[in-house]
C-alpha cells in the first residue's frame, strides 16, 4: 500500500477527543474552525475521517449554516426503542 492511498486511521483517543469537543461545543463551529480549535492538533484528513464516522453513526449532523451539531441522545433513543407503538422499518 503506498502512502498516497493509505487512509488515516484515527486512534480511539483522537476519536474521543473530537467527539467530546463536538458535544461540548455543539453548534458553535464549522468543520474547519472546529479542527483549528481542537485541544490537540490532528491532521485534517484524520479529522475528516472522524467527522465522517460521527455523521454515519448519527452522533453529529451539519446544520444549514455548516456548523457541527451534536445530535446523539442515548436516553431519548432508549425511550423510543421501548415504545411498543413505534417500529423500525
Amino acid at each position: 500500500m503506498s502512502t498516497s492511498t493509505a487512509s488515516h486511521s484515527p486512534t480511539l483517543e483522537t476519536i474521543r477527543m473530537i467527539e467530546d469537543f463536538a458535544r461540548e461545543h455543539s453548534g458553535e463551529y464549522r468543520r474547519r474552525a472546529m479542527w483549528s480549535s481542537l485541544p490537540r492538533k490532528t491532521m485534517y484528513q484524520t479529522f475528516k475521517t472522524v467527522i465522517d464516522y460521527l455523521i454515519e453513526s448519527n452522533k453529529i449532523a451539519i446544520d444549514a449554516g455548516g456548523k457541527v451539531c451534536w445530535i446523539f441522545d442515548p436516553d431519548l433513543t432508549r425511550r423510543y426503542l421501548g415504545r411498543d407503538d413505534l417500529q423500525i422499518r
